[in-house]
């Protein structure tokens, strides 16, 4: 292998909505910008949204080519992740490394790359969808067998790996960052934002409904802490199961990428008591917002927070209220506190560090 190296990257997950796909848009987006060596080749199955996955590939500049096609993720997990049968290869051509999707694990003769960003269907398969459980541990096995290197976001879903059964050597600790977007936005955009979605007064935010989310025990949280206050409850996400209405609560279901950072700046709290996360996204992009944060002290979140979080036994109802009542109280010292740790995370620096696994073939 010469110097420079062709690299696929599988990018179909990008038109999800979802934390993998934000997370894919931007580790493209700067690898092509650190990167003016190798070239690319940025791949994508989808049977109605290919133009979704062109039209991103638009806003991309650098060293890189694109092969799209008319591919379900369903039949794309039958035949490699069941089956196991046609080389990527075929598809893409050539390639020195194959970074994968978080879905499908095709067969390559490339140095395979994957990124695993939490073990939750696993951990939780009661509060998962039966089929994604059964597409994730398939996958799974695929990676034990085959990856050359495993990417994950923390060091807390290393330990899960580990646990399930994957070698050590293979998996790389990469943090992910909060994006460019993210940054507190001025009181007229707060207020032309807020006025869209017809809220008035003081809110605390969550994002992300459900039972892994520990939705029903933040509502009632939520109610001890907020007694005697005029606030509110503002969720975005669209919810997984069925969750009780209740007097100050607000959902607001999926919203638009571009209103999220605005939401997040005119905030109050931000609270975030889940039971399991492998990264942790929303906390860093509320820090990095101007955003005070309640979160869980378990998993990988006190590695996103640091020391600018106020942390909360998630399982507790009264610690919620409790953390609730803290950042409410200490605001301003959160603020500070959470944009020195925000500083330690850049999509630049998560590119950077994903390149060196790649020249890992090279060795």
């Amino acid at each position: 292998m010469g110097e420079d190296m062709k690299i696929g990257i599988d990018i179909s997950q990008i038109v999800y909505g979802s934390g993998v796909s934000f997370y894919t848009k931007e580790l493209a987006k700067n690898l092509l910008r650190v990167d003016r060596e190798n070239s690319y080749v940025i791949f994508g199955g989808s049977l109605r949204r290919k133009n979704e996955l062109e039209g991103f590939t638009k806003t991309l500049n650098g060293n890189f080519s694109t092969k799209f096609f008319p591919l379900p993720p369903s039949l794309l997990d039958l035949i490699w992740n069941r089956i196991h049968i046609g080389e990527i290869e075929r598809l893409i051509g050539d390639v020195d490394v194959f970074h994968s999707s978080d879905w499908s694990q095709p067969p390559t003769r490339a140095f395979k790359v994957t990124t695993v960003h939490d073990l939750s269907a696993l951990i939780y398969p009661f509060l998962t969808p039966r089929k994604i459980f059964e597409v994730q541990n398939r996958r799974l096995l695929r990676v034990k067998e085959e990856i050359d290197k495993v990417i994950v976001p923390s060091e807390a879903t290393k330990k899960d790996l580990v646990a399930f059964g994957v070698a050590e050597e293979k998996i790389r600790v990469i943090y992910e960052a909060a994006g460019e977007d993210y940054y507190p936005r001025n009181q007229e955009e707060i207020s032309n934002v807020l006025r869209r979605y017809a809220l008035r007064g003081k809110y605390i935010l969550s994002v992300g409904v459900g039972g892994r989310k520990n939705t029903e025990r933040l509502i009632k949280a939520f109610e001890l802490a907020s007694a005697g206050q005029d606030i509110k409850l503002v969720f975005v996400g669209r919810p997984s199961g069925k969750i009780r209405a209740g007097r100050g609560l607000i959902f607001l279901g999926q919203v638009p990428e571009r209103d999220l950072p605005i939401l997040f700046s005119g905030g109050q709290v931000f609270v975030y008591p889940s039971l399991y996360e492998g990264f942790g996204l929303p906390v860093l992009q509320a820090l990095t917002c101007g955003t005070p944060v309640v979160t869980s002290d378990v998993s990988s979140l006190p590695e996103v927070g640091g020391d600018a979080a106020v942390y909360v036994d998630p399982t507790q109802v009264a610690s919620i209220a409790e953390g609730i009542r803290k950042a409410l109280r200490g605001r301003l010292g959160l603020i500070n506190k959470g944009f020195v740790q925000a500083k330690k995370f850049s999509w630049e620096k998560t590119a950077t560090e994903t390149l060196k696994v790649y020249e890992e073939a090279k060795k």
